[in-house]
């Protein structure tokens, strides 16, 4: 069963559900997290305290709005419209990540936080 989790970029909330899988759930775990986001393209990326292998959600097809964990950086990625990789309006993340949820809000929000400062997320 998906767990909803609170986004808070900077001013702006959104709601997010994370999905019933041992990379997500240990992100959950975690929680709450607060971090200072690096920015590739329409994409927000940070470390998170866990260390876990690609699993069977491991992909580079991604949609805007879905959240993947990026196993060679330890990172969470929020994706919200293309990256530097893409050649079309999909993301395309640096190489595989787990996907552990998505933005259930309006994610095409998250471009106005252009220069985030910080990102919150908490039950």
């Amino acid at each position: 069963m998906p767990v909803t989790v609170k986004i808070t970029v900077d001013d702006l909330c959104l709601d997010a559900e994370f999905f019933d899988t041992q990379c997500a759930g240990a992100i959950v775990d975690a929680l709450p997290l607060e971090a200072r986001p690096n920015r590739w393209g329409d994409e927000f990326y940070f470390d998170v305290p866990i260390d876990m292998p690609p699993d069977e959600t491991a992909t580079v097809r991604v949609k805007a709005g879905e959240i993947g964990y990026w196993p060679p950086g330890n990172a969470l990625a929020i994706f919200f419209g293309p990256t530097p990789m893409s050649s079309g309006l999909d993301p395309v993340p640096a190489s595989e990540v787990n996907i552990v949820g998505r933005i259930t809000g309006d994610f095409t929000a998250l471009r106005k936080c252009r220069d985030a400062g910080l990102i919150k997320l908490c039950l």
